[in-house]
C-alpha cells in the first residue's frame, strides 16, 4: 500500500462511527475502507445491507448556489 495514501489524522466513519485513518469522502461524509469494502460485498438480502441503507442516510450532499439572473 502508498504510505502517502494513509491520512495523518484519523477520521469518524459514519457507517461504523469509528476513528479511521484510511477511506473515501463522499461529498462531506467519510467512510472507512473496512465499511466500504463490507458495503460493497454485502448482498441486498442480508440484514446488514439495510444498516448500511440507514447510515447512508446521514451524507450530506452539498448544496449548491447558482447564479438565478437570467
Amino acid at each position: 500500500m502508498d504510505r502517502s495514501a494513509l491520512r495523518h489524522e484519523p477520521e469518524m466513519c459514519i457507517v461504523c462511527e469509528k476513528l479511521k485513518h484510511n477511506g473515501i469522502h463522499l461529498y462531506t461524509s467519510f467512510i472507512c475502507s473496512d465499511c466500504e469494502q463490507e458495503m460493497v460485498r454485502t448482498d441486498t438480502g442480508d440484514p446488514r445491507y439495510s444498516y448500511f441503507v440507514r447510515q447512508l442516510k446521514a451524507v450530506q450532499s452539498p448544496k449548491c448556489i447558482h447564479d438565478q439572473a437570467y
